[in-house]
C-alpha cells in the first residue's frame, strides 16, 4: 500500500520516526541483532498465512522481540492480551501461555490480522486494529467518516504506529545508510535445539531437563512459553518442547 508523503502531516510524522530510531542507536542495534535470530521463525509463517512480510515489524516494534509485559497485561514477542489470545486458541493459564510461543503467537496474530484487514478493507487499517481494537477503531471510523488510516485523527500512540514500522523498514533496508555498521558475527545467532513431543504429565520440569542433559534455564530459554516448575496434562496434549542441542555442563 501507498504511503501519502505528499500530505505533509505523513512527511512529518515519519519523518519523526526516523529519527527516533536513527539516532536511538543502542535500541535500534538491539533491534538488527535480535532480528536476525528471529525473522528467519517468523517470515515463514507470514508468508504461508498470506499476511506480507511487513508485519514482522510490527512484532519489533510491540515488544523489541522480547517477552515483555505491557502495563495492560499484553505479553509476548506480539504483545497479545490474555482474553485476545483465548480467542484465537492460544492456551493461557499459570503453567503454560502459548503468547510467549513465538511460532504460535504469530499463527494467531496472524488470524488477527487477516479477520481486521477483511474488516476493514486495508493493512494500515488492520495495523492501527491490531493497536486499538476492532472496536475502538470501528467507532472512530464511523464517528469521522473515514475509511484511511491517515486521513484519521487519532491518539498519540496509534497515530504513531504505522509510520514506527514504516520507520524501522526503511532503516532495515539500507542499515548503513542509517549509519549502522556491524558484522554477522555481531548478529544474533537463531537458536539450534531438537524438539521433543511430550503427551504426558511432566511433574518436576527441572529433573526432565536434567534428563535432557539441560539445565531448567535453558529449557525456559527456549521455551518461554512453559511458565512454571511442572506441565500438568490430564488431557494428553502433545507439547513440543524445545531442547538445546549442548550438552549440560560439568
Amino acid at each position: 500500500e501507498a504511503v501519502p508523503l505528499h500530505i505533509e502531516d505523513v512527511r512529518e510524522r515519519l519523518d519523526r520516526e526516523l529519527l527516533v530510531n536513527t539516532y536511538w542507536q543502542s535500541q535500534t542495534m538491539l533491534f538488527f541483532k535480535r532480528a536476525n535470530r528471529w525473522f528467519p521463525v517468523i517470515e515463514p509463517i507470514l508468508e504461508a498465512q498470506g499476511v506480507p512480510d511487513d508485519f514482522k515489524y510490527l512484532a519489533l516494534i510491540e515488544s523489541g522481540l522480547m517477552n515483555v509485559v505491557s502495563p495492560a497485561g499484553a505479553a509476548g514477542y506480539w504483545q497479545i492480551l490474555e482474553g485476545t489470545a483465548r480467542e484465537l486458541g492460544l492456551e493461557v493459564n499459570a503453567q503454560v501461555d502459548e503468547r510467549y510461543h513465538v511460532e504460535k503467537a504469530t499463527l494467531a496474530a496472524c488470524r488477527y490480522l487477516l479477520d481486521a484487514r477483511a474488516r476493514f478493507g486495508s493493512w494500515t487499517l488492520a495495523a492501527a486494529a491490531y493497536n486499538i481494537g476492532n472496536a475502538r477503531l470501528t467507532r472512530i471510523l464511523n464517528n469521522q467518516l473515514i475509511d484511511n488510516y491517515y486521513d484519521l485523527h487519532l491518539n498519540e500512540e496509534t497515530s504513531r504506529y504505522v509510520f514506527r514500522i514504516l520507520a524501522i523498514k526503511h532503516i532495515f533496508s539500507d542499515p548503513a545508510k542509517s549509519g549502522f555498521h556491524f558484522r554477522a558475527e555481531d548478529l544474533y545467532a537463531p537458536h539450534t535445539y531438537r524438539v521433543l513431543s511430550v503427551d504426558t504429565t511432566i511433574s518436576q520440569l527441572a529433573r526432565f531437563a536434567i534428563q535432557q542433559q539441560t539445565t531448567y534455564k535453558e529449557l525456559r530459554r527456549l521455551n518461554p512459553w512453559l511458565r512454571d516448575y511442572e506441565l500438568p496434562n490430564r488431557s494428553r496434549k502433545v507439547y513440543q518442547i524445545k531442547i538445546p542441542l549442548s550438552e549440560i555442563n560439568d
